[in-house]
């Protein structure tokens, strides 16, 4: 996205993937309404949604105390009233269409930065190695946005602060075996258990929680214990569950959050989960990560036309974002800490009250609108700004 935005603005940009292709399953898929509107600035929405993907209104939790609604796109004074969800692969290939159109950009498969060009302190550049060998790429600006485990990070020597989550998921699928359809993520606690699920047309894509380092435990009690909780939690799966038949059909996700103390070096900056990887609860990575790249964009566009990156446009971008980041790993800290109350078998005190009570008092409508206006566009909109609207409304123009 960054490379997009930077390209339509007349830079030369260069993105590496390691990989041949996007081809990698349960990535961060939910589009937030706030993504798509600079989709629209980009003048790309229209066309991302001719990829129909699925419209997602409501994000609702179904409790022991009743049906809690998490969010309400349809309450957000936005032109895109809903979350669009699409595989991540599909969204990608999308973007790296419309920047190939660029002249200035450039995109490498099968490509990975194995270390970092310095020259008195400042970063210059990236080594690589490819298929066909080892590469140099010298650049003003190098923007390390190679996810939670980013090497280029480590290179750097950014210090990270890292917490770890009481949970961790796993991720698989069931088929679609005539259930009705559902316009909503659907989160079902309970029992001890807590699994969400996304229609997916064909399939139902669905994580469950697990207690953090727990996952050996539920290998070792078999896949037909899996499957009868499953059954427990979601009763109206119960004939798709019969086809998870092994683990190979499942994949774990290590739910971790961090954030570096600095987010640059000159020459260099980190964004998306290289700065601060996110909890997957709320599908906030994705759309954090959108927001980084457009604030990039907006601070650092017009400096690199012109050759000059000083540190403290960097410092901007961290200054603009960091805050917004923090907030959001605060809440998700809270919101698990909730979900997993919600789901006690056998809450005692507080808990059993909360169970009895809560979705109703958190269904209140200032409550039910403040949680739909952040799920739906973050603490703060996120808009192209500058030369990088100029350049997206003249792209947008061309026939």
């Amino acid at each position: 996205m960054l490379g997009l935005m930077l390209a339509r603005m007349g830079i030369d940009v260069i993105v590496l993937e390691k990989h041949l292709d996007f081809l990698r399953d349960f990535r961060g898929d939910d589009i937030s309404p706030g993504t798509i509107e600079i989709l629209h600035e980009l003048g790309l929405a229209d066309d991302f949604l001719r990829l129909k993907p699925k419209r997602i209104e409501i994000i609702r939790a179904h409790t022991p105390g009743g049906a809690l609604i998490l969010a309400d796109m349809r309450r957000i004074r936005t032109q895109f009233p809903f979350y669009a969800v699409i595989p991540q692969w599909d969204f990608l290939d999308f973007i790296t269409e419309e920047a190939s159109r660029e002249r200035t950009f450039r995109l490498l498969l099968g490509t990975e930065a194995i270390g970092l060009i310095e020259s008195g302190g400042a970063i210059q550049g990236v080594r690589c190695q490819s298929a066909q060998g080892a590469l140099t790429i010298r650049a003003r600006l190098t923007v390390a946005a190679d996810g939670r485990h980013s090497a280029t990070r480590a290179h750097a020597g950014l210090r990270l602060l890292t917490t770890a989550p009481p949970i961790d998921l796993l991720w698989f699928r069931l088929p679609r075996a005539g259930q009705p359809s559902e316009a909503a993520i659907s989160i079902h606690l309970g029992g001890g258990q807590v699994m969400a699920r996304i229609d997916r047309d064909s399939y139902w894509q669905i994580a469950c929680v697990i207690p953090k380092g727990s996952a050996q435990d539920v290998l070792d009690a078999g896949i037909e214990t899996f499957r009868a909780a499953l059954t427990r939690c979601m009763p109206d799966l119960a004939e798709s569950a019969v086809e998870l038949r092994g683990w190979d059909q499942v994949s774990q996700l290590n739910v971790q959050t961090n954030r570096l103390r600095r987010w640059y070096r000159p020459g260099l900056i980190c964004i998306g989960d290289a700065a601060h990887a996110m909890s997957p609860i709320g599908g906030a990575g994705i759309n954090f990560a959108i927001g980084d790249a457009v604030a990039v964009a907006n601070r650092v566009g017009d400096l690199l036309r012109r050759g000059e990156i000083p540190v403290r446009a960097l410092r901007a971008v961290q200054r603009e974002r960091a805050w917004q980041n923090r907030f959001m790993q605060a809440l998700q800290a809270q919101l698990t800490t909730a979900v997993l109350a919600f789901a006690d078998a056998d809450p005692h005190g507080l808990r059993a009250f909360g169970q009895r009570n809560g979705p109703r008092v958190a269904n209140l409508w200032p409550f039910l609108v403040i949680r739909s206006r952040i799920t739906a566009l973050g603490l703060r909109r996120s808009h192209l700004a500058g030369l990088a609207r100029t350049a997206a409304r003249d792209q947008s123009a061309q026939p």
